[in-house]
Formats: structure tokens, C-alpha cells, sequence
């Protein structure tokens, strides 16, 4: 009997693996967008483009990309290539009219492009491309980056991470930088690598 039977055959594999890669990606950022109204608190503003267009639109189209990643890393495929799957996630937001500016003048917006910097340097971190000493430096910048994200709470009024609140802040940005860290390393795997799970289960 080959797993590829049935609707979870179809969600496993193909197309049905992108579709739920991309739904993972549309949950993904909108659990970012509810961190980053922690964050921002009453400044924090929902706009159809500003959350779907610049949020949500970009985490399901690199989440699809990211699962068309790990399918081919898993037939022994992996394609450095899809290191720009997590683009979007950063360009779309600055192709708001005025968001460029905003950013190098004042440093508003950057976050976006912060967050893709952490998850691709533990993307590669993780890898199993390059010299291992380049992995573990930029494993170290990874984790400093972590921490630096994990520790954003304490400078805001109200959410020290001794209440509970500011716990589950902390717990969600690093629960979503890892999950996205993790993904990010499909494009590093190494090609044919007989330790992949490359091969389909059969029983």
C-alpha cells in the first residue's frame, strides 16, 4: 500500500504538499502580525493591504515555496534557489509608495527584512552546505538574533517577561523564528544526500 493513497496522500505530496505549505505560511503570519500588535500596542493598525496584502499575501506565497523546497530536498533535489523563497516576506511590505524612505530615514520597517536575515542565517546554520566553521559562526549570529528578537518585550511598557503576557510574547517570536529557521534550511541540504528522506514509504 503506497502512502500517496487517499486525501492525506494528496496533502503529503504534489501540489497538496504547496497548498498546505502555503496555508502554513498564511498561519504563520498572522501569528506574526499578532505579535507585532503586542508590540505596537494601540499604534498597531489593520489595513486590507497593510495585513493582507504586505502580511499575509507574502507568508502563504513563501510558505508554498518553501514546501516546493522541501519536496525537492527530499528527492534529493535541494536547490539553493529557494533561499528567495522567504523574499517576499521582505520586499512586499517596502513596495508601499513612501515605505522605502521611511525605513532608511528612520528605521521603520526594517523588521521585515530582520526577520528574513535571522531565519536564512539559521537556515544555513542548520544546512548542510558550506565549511562548518561558516555554519557555526553564522549559527552564532542566528541565535544572537534570536535573542535579541526574544528579548524586544522588556523595552515595552507593560510586557516584562515575568507577567504572563510578556511570556507568551517571547514564546511566540521564537516559536515563529524557529519554525521559520527550520523551513529555511530546505534550500541548504545537501543534494542526494542518501540520509534525506528522499524515498517514498511504502508498507
Amino acid at each position: 500500500m503506497r502512502t500517496g493513497n487517499g486525501a492525506i496522500g494528496w496533502v503529503l505530496g504534489g501540489t497538496g504538499g504547496i497548498v498546505l505549505g502555503a496555508l502554513a505560511g498564511l498561519t504563520w503570519a498572522a501569528a506574526l502580525r499578532a505579535y507585532m500588535v503586542e508590540i505596537a500596542a494601540f499604534d498597531s493598525q489593520f489595513t486590507w493591504w497593510g495585513t493582507f496584502g504586505a502580511i499575509l499575501a507574502p507568508g502563504a506565497l513563501s510558505g508554498a515555496l518553501l514546501a516546493l523546497g522541501w519536496q525537492r530536498a527530499r528527492s534529493g533535489r535541494a536547490s539553493a534557489w529557494f533561499a528567495f523563497a522567504v523574499a517576499p516576506l521582505a520586499v512586499v511590505p517596502l513596495l508601499r509608495p513612501g515605505a522605502l524612505v521611511t525605513m532608511f530615514t528612520t528605521g521603520l520597517g526594517g523588521g521585515a527584512v530582520g526577520v528574513v536575515a535571522i531565519a536564512l542565517l539559521g537556515g544555513f546554520a542548520l544546512g548542510q552546505r558550506g565549511p562548518v566553521w561558516l555554519r557555526i559562526v553564522l549559527g552564532a549570529l542566528w541565535l544572537a538574533g534570536l535573542a535579541g528578537l526574544a528579548a524586544t518585550p522588556a523595552i515595552i511598557p507593560g510586557l516584562p517577561i515575568t507577567t504572563p503576557r510578556g511570556a507568551w510574547v517571547v514564546a511566540l517570536v521564537t516559536g515563529l523564528m524557529l519554525l521559520l529557521s527550520i523551513a529555511c534550511a530546505a534550500p541548504f541540504l545537501a543534494r542526494g544526500d542518501p540520509r534525506s528522506p528522499s524515498r517514498r514509504l511504502r508498507c
